[in-house]
């Protein structure tokens, strides 16, 4: 299961879960959960909301804003479960960016600024290792946040099914043809044709791919 799936069962979970939330009248004439299972209910929604929107999502934004001023009365329950079916709705319809990118972008990144690194110390073909293996990894990672099925694929073939699917075009287009080629050279040790120049187009195109499809 991946990331995006597991986050999309747990919205399904706290929906369910939310029926379970009881309210009485209060002696003051408004209904009120006095188990107190809304709270417990808010604080798991809350950190789902983060890890799934981000902190600085008006999801999480505003759930937390009526939570930490909330008691438990009806209104102020029902306001935190329209944000809650808000951010699920956002979430389900791809209308969030995708946590599993923002994630693996990190990663990579680490990879390509090491990978630099190496080439400015002149460990070029270390650089050549570290770019080959990002590129391929996040065009695999793409791939299957996008829906393909390219597990066990060469690089070949997983940029064959992202330019079949519209996911890569223009220059990125064209530029990734020539990338199976260098990726191959790094990883079978074929230094010879690999000079700084090849590492150097390499690393640019990692860091455009993650610069386009990785981040917010």
């Amino acid at each position: 299961m991946t990331l995006k799936q597991k986050f999309a069962q747990r919205f399904s979970e706290l929906e369910d879960m939310f029926s379970a939330i009881h309210l009485e009248l209060s002696g003051y004439g408004y209904y009120f959960d006095p188990s107190g299972v809304w709270r417990k209910w808010a604080t798991s929604t809350a950190n789902l909301i983060r890890a799934a929107c981000g902190e600085a999502s008006s999801h999480y934004v505003n759930f937390t804003k009526v939570y930490l001023a909330a008691e438990g009365k009806q209104g102020e329950i029902k306001e935190l479960y329209a944000v809650f079916l808000a951010a699920k709705e956002d979430y389900e319809g791809g209308f969030v960016f995708d946590v599993e990118l923002r994630v693996s972008g990190e990663v990579f990144g680490d990879f390509v600024r090491l990978a630099r690194h190496s080439l400015a110390e002149g460990h070029k073909d270390v650089a050549a290792v570290l770019a080959s293996a990002a590129l391929e990894d996040a065009l695999k990672r793409f791939a299957i946040v996008s829906g393909l099925d390219v597990e066990g694929k060469d690089m070949q073939n997983v940029i064959n099914a992202l330019k079949g699917a519209g996911l890569v075009a223009g220059a990125q287009k064209t530029l990734l043809d020539a990338m199976p080629k260098l990726r191959n050279a790094a990883l079978h040790a074929n230094w010879d044709k690999l000079g700084e120049a090849e590492v150097g187009s390499v690393l640019g195109f990692v860091e455009h791919f993650l610069l386009t499809k990785f981040s917010e």
